[in-house]
């Protein structure tokens, strides 16, 4: 119902995002659309790119006075550095028999080798463009839309990282509102071992190594009820999972401490229901991650995603040669040593997209109005229900 194009290479003229389904009526700020761009650049370890593009986003149709209007929303985010490339990545002319920049020493870990092989091209450029996380600006941008949306419905969401290389973020007695608090205080979006963990980007970025980790995403005042037990591709698990997955480098996704539950007894996992209050029935625990059978359970959703360590090393792995098939090592291009903690606020971008498609699945309506309409009803029924 809710659906999202977007097109565009790294280092091409610009990313786009085509948003289709969103209701009339969600107020857009300017400002706040980019601060929650900027987000996306933050990190200890990013790379030389994030000093080069401001990711500005311009929006060419479907928003007028702040306001959408229903029709299709496009967003476009100018690549800075395209002007670079211009040469190098024409639409148009002749291939050359030498190409500058050529790639033809594909990286171990990334999407060159299998998609030169795929779509039969000489150049892993050809492949890598797209593939390049840098197309996750369209993404943000249109999450963003989707936030201030969500937020009229008192929806919030917010990321933080549990580990980088191994070094893992201690949170015993914390709740979210002082995670959240730490987290956006600086530039790795951790809670807690900061210190720790800037060290061990550096002694890896040091080592022409790169790193990965794990982040959280929680998101608070959803409804009841959204996704559904009935259709396995419409469950929410699943529609969360294919969000997460869809994140470059992201290789795995857990709801809940889903692993640590595996290892414990039915009695230790399953959250206990307790006498409604004001007609809101709660759980004692949240250990299900927000989810049961598919659909929001009222309490905040937790996601986590493990991303892998980004494949483009200083210090090259071995591969072969395109045009020859000898050995040889990886190519280099500039590239980020950690990017944890970038992942954590994109994912709230395609979890947030993710959730605004199932509300209008569940409540339907043209505009804002109409959703706050059905919310309430809705709302008021399951309450009625445990009214005294």
């Amino acid at each position: 119902m809710l659906r999202i194009l977007t097109a565009g290479e790294s280092h091409g003229p610009q990313i786009t995002a085509i948003v289709e389904g969103l209701p009339a009526g969600i107020v857009v700020s300017e400002e706040a659309l980019a601060a929650g761009m900027a987000r996306r650049q933050v990190g200890f370890g990013r790379g030389a790119r994030m000093g080069i593009e401001p990711d500005a986003v311009q929006v060419r149709s479907g928003l007028r006075f702040g306001e959408t209007t229903g029709a299709p929303l496009t967003l476009v985010i100018e690549n800075r550095d395209h002007r670079n490339w211009t040469a190098i990545l024409p639409p148009f002319g002749p291939r050359p028999e030498e190409v500058d920049r050529e790639v033809h020493r594909p990286r171990p870990g990334h999407a060159d080798l299998v998609g030169v092989l795929k779509y039969d091209r000489q150049d892993a450029r050809d492949i890598l463009e797209r593939a390049s996380a840098r197309e996750t600006v369209a993404r943000v941008a249109a999450g963003e839309i989707v936030r201030a949306w969500l937020g009229e419905f008192g929806i919030l969401a917010f990321s933080h990282v549990l580990s980088i290389g191994g070094v893992e973020a201690p949170l015993e007695g914390l709740g979210y509102a002082e995670i959240r608090e730490r987290a956006e205080a600086n530039d790795l979006r951790c809670a807690a071992a900061y210190e720790e963990m800037r060290e061990a980007i550096r002694s890896a970025g040091a080592d022409g190594d790169t790193l990965g980790g794990v982040f959280e995403v929680v998101v608070q005042g959803l409804p009841v009820g959204l996704g559904t037990s009935m259709a396995p591709d419409r469950k929410l698990d699943s529609r969360l999972g294919a969000a997460l997955l869809s994140i470059p480098a992201v290789k795995g996704c857990e709801i809940g401490p889903a692993f640590e539950n595996a290892t414990r007894r039915g009695s230790q996992v399953h959250d206990e229901i307790l006498p409604a209050e004001d007609g809101v029935v709660r759980r004692r625990t949240n250990r299900a991650g927000g989810l049961e059978g598919g659909m929001t359970t009222g309490e905040a959703l937790r996601l986590r995603g493990a991303m892998k360590p980004i494949s483009t090393l200083k210090r090259p792995l071995a591969s072969i040669d395109l045009r020859s098939g000898e050995a040889c090592e990886a190519g280099f291009e500039r590239s980020d040593v950690c990017a944890v903690p970038a992942a954590g606020v994109i994912a709230e971008a395609v979890v947030l997209f993710t959730l605004a498609d199932a509300m209008v699945e569940v409540l339907g309506g043209d505009t804002v109005e109409d959703m706050r309409v059905g919310l309430d009803f809705r709302n008021a029924r399951i309450r009625e229900r445990f009214a005294k």
